[in-house]
This record gives C-alpha cells, structure tokens and sequence, in this order.
C-alpha cells in the first residue's frame, strides 16, 4: 500500500473531507486483515515523489503481486508516478478517500485512472478495506 502526499496528515487534516481516520490506524487494519488471510501487506508513505517511484521500482524486484495506491495530489500531476507503475506491470487500484469529482476541477482528472486495475473513490478509509479484499480476490483468481 503506497500513499502519497500529506496522507500522514489523515485524521488531522480538513476531517470533513478526509475522515478521522490517522494513516498508521488504517495500516495497523489493512495489516491485520491481510494477515487474517494468510497474506502480506506492506505500507509507505511518502511526501516526496522520487522515494513513491523508487518504491513502485521496489515492487517489482520484491515480487509485489498487487499495488494499492492513493497517489494523493500527484494523482493529477504526476506522468513519472504513472510511468513508474507502467513500467513494472503490477496491477494495481487507485484510491482516494474523497469524491476527487465532487471536488476542484482539477481534482477531476486522474493520471492513473486509466491504466488501473480499478478505482475506489469517495469511501473514506473503507476504500482501503475494500481495496485490500479485491486485490487479494484478484490475486487468488489468477
């Protein structure tokens, strides 16, 4: 699980927007539950958009079966973010915690969108679960 720019700031950053949920509370859940399924879940987090491609880099050579990532801000910014993911061909599913379309303009396009496996959007933290249980159905499936 990859998460962008300022997700460290979850549950104190605009709550009305985002929820209440602290980024370390929804990986302490992710975790659990993926372990409860006889799989492995690893998080990051990062503010800088090198260390997110190094870490989508990273993926590939550790045998990452599946990316969930809430790119953040550079969902509708970042080509290098989104050549990074193309070049590993992992399957991955974007997040977002918000309505990026019930936001700024800006907000409405997406860099990922496109080439994702799927888009979860506008769930809250409950996106991440449901990210999780798909990525591991998916994983099982094939």
């Amino acid at each position: 699980m990859i998460n962008g720019p300022n997700l460290n700031l979850l549950g104190s950053r605009e709550p009305n927007v985002y929820g209440m949920d602290d980024l370390k509370s929804i990986e302490n859940r992710l975790t659990k539950k993926a372990a409860d399924l006889n799989f492995e879940l690893g998080c990051f987090q990062t503010n800088a958009e090198h260390e997110m491609i190094e870490k989508i880099h990273d993926a590939k050579k550790n045998n990452v079966c599946f990316i969930l990532i809430n790119p953040g801000a550079y969902t509708h910014t970042s080509i290098s973010v989104r050549d990074a993911l193309l070049s590993v061909s992992i399957p991955f599913y974007e997040i977002h915690l918000s309505n990026t379309f019930s936001r700024e303009e800006f907000r409405h396009k997406s860099y990922f969108s496109d080439i994702a496996s799927g888009c979860i959007i506008g769930l809250g933290s409950h996106g991440y679960e449901l990210g999780l249980i798909a990525a591991i159905k998916k994983i099982q499936q094939s």
